[in-house]
Parts: structure tokens; C-alpha cells; sequence
């Protein structure tokens, strides 16, 4: 509460005042003063702080709400919400680490399955095999600051198989493949889409059966036109947020 005390809105400006409301929470956000799982004061008490009304105060909350930097409990209060991750989703892939270290989170893998299966019809398409051929699979955890994040399966042709004898947990998919000319990747085709949470992956991403997780699918091409890996991904809904560059 006191922290809101010091901040104010002009009401001389022509900038809305629930817009102005809106950015000082975020200020407060970003800036370390409010935390995930902090409430903020009510809509009546931040009312009186700033002499706006009600309506306006709702407004900017909700817009928070509906953004995901605050969240809502029936009969408690209102919560900062966990950061989010941002996701690019259509430029480099290669570039995703790179965004990932920018904003400051911490990111390590755990790899829960490297081997040698046969395609099933999907894959086998996928990779423009036959159904039955050995390929690659690779299952991984990937955790941000500790906490399960993202669930990847890859699937690769068996001329990766040096795959096998490599430490995955620490070193990048993109980063093996790119050590021989035939396997490098130069372009992916990438669809994204909201679904819910089966059980098994539920337990693996530490969120419940039924939440929403974003998922991917991508297959990867390299310079010969030829599928180098097919990928699926699924990204925790409440920590993920992707981002589209659009050219206009």
C-alpha cells in the first residue's frame, strides 16, 4: 500500500488515467517492487490512493488480469502473476536461446529418452521415410529458473545417430546437427495451437490434467530440401508467451 502512495496520476493529461493506473503497476512490476504472488491492493483502496473512480480502477485491472501480469482469486485478493517467457515464434530458431538469456532466466534440460524406435505412420510422413524405419528420438525436459517449462519430443533420421554418444543435457539440438553439412538446418515449417493437458505431460510440467499448454509442431529442413527433424513441443500456458514479428 505504501509503495502505491508514492506514485500519481496527472489528471491534466490527456493519457486515460486507467491507462496511466495500468502503467504504474507495470512500472512496479518490472522494476522488482511488486513480485509474483504479491496482492495488490483492492479496487477501492487503489480508488482512494489515486481519487479515480472505481470504474476506472476495474479497467486497468482487468486489462492486467487479461495480460497475464495479474490474476485473480475469488474472495482473496488480486496476485501478481509468475513472469512469463517470451517465445519467438517465426524468426531464427537458433535465435531463441539468445532471447531467452536476454531476459535474464536461467534454463537447463533434462533429456528423458535417447533412442533408436520405428517411425509410426505420423513421423514416418513427417520425415519422408517409410513407416517402421529407424529413426531418433529425443524426449526433453526444459526448465526456466528451475521450474518445468517446455516438453519436446524430436524425432531425426538414423543418420544421426552420433546423437547417441553425445551428452544432450548439455549440448543444443541445433548445435549437433549443425556439425555436418548434410544435416544443418536452414528452414522450418512451424504451426502453433492451444490444447489441453493429458495427464502424463500434466505430471512432467508440474501443472494439472486439462490446463492449457501451447503446442507446437516443426519440421526442419536443410539446404537440399530435405526433413532433417520433426519436433513437438508443448509450452506451459500460464509461463509462456509468443511473439510474432510481422512486416507491414
Amino acid at each position: 500500500m505504501n509503495q502505491f502512495s508514492k506514485e500519481s496520476i496527472d489528471k491534466n493529461t490527456p493519457v486515460p488515467m486507467y491507462y496511466q493506473l495500468k502503467k504504474i503497476i507495470l512500472d512496479m512490476i518490472r522494476e522488482g517492487k511488486l513480485k509474483p504472488g504479491d496482492m495488490i491492493p483492492t479496487e477501492l483502496e487503489l480508488s482512494d490512493i489515486f481519487g479515480i473512480s472505481r470504474t476506472t480502477t476495474r479497467q486497468a485491472i482487468m486489462e492486467l488480469v487479461m495480460e497475464g501480469q495479474l490474476y485473480r482469486i475469488k474472495s482473496k485478493g488480486t496476485f501478481v502473476a509468475e513472469k512469463r517467457v517470451i517465445q519467438d515464434f517465426t524468426n531464427v530458431i537458433r535465435a531463441s536461446h539468445n532471447l531467452l538469456q536476454s531476459q535474464n532466466v536461467k534454463m537447463t534440460t533434462k533429456v528423458l529418452e535417447l533412442s533408436v524406435i520405428k517411425a509410426n505412420d505420423l513421423v514416418s510422413k513427417m520425415l519422408q521415410l517409410m513407416e517402421g524405419e529407424d529413426v531418433i528420438h529425443l524426449r526433453r525436459l526444459r526448465f526456466v529458473n528451475d521450474e518445468p517449462n517446455v516438453l519436446a519430443d524430436a524425432y531425426l533420421p538414423i543418420c544421426c545417430r552420433g546423437m547417441l554418444d553425445m551428452d544432450m543435457n548439455k549440448t543444443g539440438l541445433y548445435e549437433f546437427l549443425d556439425k555436418e553439412a548434410e544435416t544443418t538446418p536452414v528452414k522450418a515449417v512451424r504451426e502453433l495451437e492451444a490444447v489441453s493437458a493429458e495427464e502424463s505431460e500434466a505430471e512432467l510440467l508440474g501443472i494439472k490434467e486439462g490446463d492449457s499448454i501451447q503446442l507446437t509442431t516443426s519440421v526442419t529442413y536443410t539446404a537440399d530440401g530435405k526433413p532433417i527433424e520433426y519436433s513437438i513441443a508443448k509450452f506451459r500456458g500460464d509461463r509462456n508467451v509468443f511473439r510474432c514479428d510481422v512486416n507491414i
